[in-house]
């Protein structure tokens, strides 16, 4: 008798996944944790991450955000000003160095820089270059603002119950002279471009795996001050890059980025025991799916994928830990195209159509 005679039929490619109606992704994710409506959850990360926090406000889940926008404000405004887009206004977070660096920010290991970026007499904020889409009227009110989303996403980490955290890039931009890292390259969402300042790299395993480390052990640090357990969730963005830095084409540069999110992200939940891994990535991108999931620009994820990854992740939950009361769905679904989502990355696409030589 050898190992595979008793494996369950979800090891095997031909009863679960080469069937005749589809994948079987009933038993894809097995949680380590079971999440009740009344769980506070923040949710961070790259522009798939935004589509976590609504799926569980509209199914009656408590959807944690620590920045409330101003009263009155309307929904298109608050997308616009990153308002209730993540738990805090920090805009988008691809990488695992650049969640590090909030998180060092958040304890208090280090000062945010004091870079500014200027315009036509407005401030725009290096690490958060499309927070406010005209720029701060000064330096007081950026530096303000800046206070407040540190404070904010340092409460996003010791009031949650759950942090759940989606890979996007290994690709990134830093500051050559004093190490930090940008959300975006300089001179493409803000700023101006400087060879000899700003530094292209594109972190391989043991980097990315280093800098969630040592993120998730300065989070259960602040949180060993105020008492509780964090647990984390990561998931693996399946939208692939809008354009890359390297000499690679954009689909190996794409498929080499996720490879390694997604590797680091297994070995994290096998290695630690309250962090997990859901696999939205799977579900949208693996190769029984198709081009099923994406727009016809085959990048961003259709609503109905949005609902898919969804629903695996609550049908996991109820198979794992059994049915439990219904929540008090607070909402309708929300129906959002991917022009809803806020994603700082699509700017690239605009340096597609250069002149050529430029």
């Amino acid at each position: 008798m050898h190992p595979y005679r008793q494996q369950p039929d979800k090891a095997f490619w031909s009863k679960t996944v080469a069937i005749q109606n589809g994948p079987d992704l009933s038993q894809l994710w097995e949680p380590k944790f079971h999440m009740h409506p009344e769980n506070r959850v923040s949710a961070f990360g790259s522009c798939f991450a935004q589509h976590f926090g609504r799926a569980l406000e509209a199914k009656g889940y408590n959807w944690l955000r620590t920045e409330p926008p101003p009263v009155g404000m309307s929904d298109t405004a608050q997308r616009a000003f990153g308002y209730n887009v993540f738990s805090a206004r920090t805009g988008n977070i691809y990488t695992t160095s650049l969640l590090r660096q909030w998180v060092s920010w958040a304890a208090g290991k280090q000062e945010m820089p004091e870079e500014v970026w200027q315009a036509n007499g407005r401030y725009f904020d290096p690490f958060r270059p499309r927070i406010e889409p005209d720029g701060f009227a000064s330096l007081k009110e950026l530096r303000q603002s800046q206070e407040v989303a540190v404070a904010a996403f340092a409460r996003s980490i010791l009031r949650a119950d759950f942090f759940v955290f989606t890979l996007g890039l290994t690709e990134r931009w830093t500051n050559r002279k004093h190490g930090y890292e940008y959300p975006m390259c300089p001179g493409t969402a803000a700023g101006k471009f400087d060879e000899n300042l700003h530094e292209f790299s594109n972190m391989g395993f043991i980097q990315v795996q280093k800098n969630l480390i040592e993120a998730i052990k300065m989070m259960r640090g602040m949180r060993k001050k105020r008492g509780g357990s964090l647990k984390v969730i990561l998931t693996v963005s399946p939208v692939p890059l809008v354009a890359t830095a390297t000499t690679q084409h954009v689909l190996a540069a794409t498929t080499y980025s996720k490879s390694v999110l997604r590797a680091v992200a297994g070995s994290m939940a096998q290695r630690f025991e309250k962090v997990d891994y859901f696999p939205s990535y799977e579900i949208i991108s693996s190769a029984p799916m198709g081009a099923e999931y994406f727009e016809d620009d085959l990048r961003n994820v259709k609503e109905a994928g949005v609902s898919r990854v969804m629903q695996v992740f609550f049908d996991c939950q109820v198979r794992k830990f059994g049915a439990q009361s219904e929540p008090v769905q607070t909402k309708e679904p929300i129906e959002k195209s991917a022009s809803d989502l806020v994603c700082e990355e699509i700017l690239l696409d605009a340096f597609s159509g250069r002149p050529a030589g430029d």
